[in-house]
């Protein structure tokens, strides 16, 4: 965080978080937000100081999924006496929104990225990076989480205004209604526009692979060197310096979140995001002859018809299918996963009984 000390409000702090405080019958001097985590310490900044803290044993014992744990941007409850340099988090108050992934590897768990963001700011890079179907991907998650998604193609020095013309048309092809800006850290070209975009007191998450310029784009934002980032390739592709998801508070009140380059970005359940991410599909589904329709091969498919016209685009419709099952895969894993906890639960409960009459 800067070095300014912010009251409550500029850090983000809305009616809606002071009402959920209300219900909880808790005091507003507890409150802080987790600007980063380091293991199992947390970096806090309240209206008055920044310091660390971790998570009581009474919380940790009673929420032990990964999801339930603080992550940057929530809001938490912490006990720390004036002279203490050490807080106690004891309370994690309720997410307005999030952005959230599956585990990378094999894993079935959510892993956080961030939570009470009000913008996800995609980044893709025009010269190397663009990839259709991860920023659909990306707009999935970002509409099941909550929050307003914006589009930015960076590093558009790198290619002819014809590319740039054509990227943006295939964008608008698959349908996707986002706001998009093309910018250059190099000439300048948008920063201008998406400076005026952030406003005080909200929260924008960047998020997007390694390289793209995030760390880059937001130094300048922030008017200074905050992170050292190494040299721009010859390819025009960069390498990613932030190693830690990070809240940092720029000049003109607005919050932002860095976070590092991610190659895997896994589909959770994310059966209303799909029809948020994929509008236009959703659009014509509602049309379909029959209510629980998968759109593959049914009769009187609007989707299909549609298809079949050519007013949707074969590929996006492809990537549908293709979230669609990633989707209904999590949902069913989950379930699975539910039913061998209950019954390896009920087994250690039977032990117990059988030792107890020995």
């Amino acid at each position: 965080m800067s070095d300014q000390q912010p009251n409550l409000e500029r850090l983000g702090w809305t009616p809606w978080f002071e009402a959920l405080l209300m219900l909880e019958g808790l005091p507003r001097e507890t409150v802080a937000r987790v600007a980063a985590v380091d293991r199992e310490q947390l970096l806090l900044v309240n209206a008055t100081e920044t310091f660390r803290a971790k998570v009581s044993g009474s919380y940790l014992h009673h929420h032990r999924r990964s999801e339930e744990l603080p992550c940057v941007g929530d809001w938490v409850c912490v006990e720390k006496g004036r002279d203490d340099d050490f807080g106690l988090i004891h309370t994690l108050l309720d997410r307005r929104t999030s952005l959230q992934r599956k585990a990378v590897g094999g894993s079935r768990e959510p892993q956080m990225i961030a939570a009470n963001l009000d913008y996800a700011l995609i980044v893709q890079s025009c010269h190397f990076d663009f990839n259709l179907n991860r920023l659909e991907r990306y707009l999935v998650m970002v509409a099941q989480g909550g929050a307003e998604p914006i589009i930015l193609l960076t590093k558009t020095d790198l290619i002819e205004p014809d590319q740039l013309a054509e990227l943006r048309a295939g964008i608008e092809n698959a349908g996707i209604v986002a706001p998009l800006l093309p910018l250059s850290t190099i000439t300048g070209t948008g920063i201008e526009a998406l400076q005026q975009l952030l406003l005080p007191g909200k929260t924008y998450c960047f998020v997007g692979s390694s390289g793209v310029g995030k760390s880059t784009l937001i130094n300048q934002l922030a008017g200074g060197e905050r992170m050292a980032t190494r040299a721009v390739s010859a390819s025009g592709e960069g390498r990613h310096t932030t190693v830690r998801r990070e809240l940092l508070l720029l000049h003109n009140g607005a919050l932002v979140i860095d976070n590092p380059g991610m190659r895997e970005f896994g589909i959770l359940d994310a059966s209303d995001g799909i029809a948020g991410g994929f509008g236009d599909i959703a659009g014509y589904a509602a049309r379909c002859r029959y209510r629980d329709c998968s759109h593959t091969s049914e009769p009187g498919c609007a989707v299909l018809a549609a298809l079949a016209s050519g007013e949707i685009n074969q590929s996006h419709y492809e990537n549908y299918l293709k979230l669609q099952s990633e989707s209904a895969f999590y949902q069913l894993s989950n379930v699975e996963k539910r039913k061998k906890d209950r019954d390896f639960g009920k087994l250690v409960k039977s032990v117990k009984k059988d030792l107890m009459r020995e």
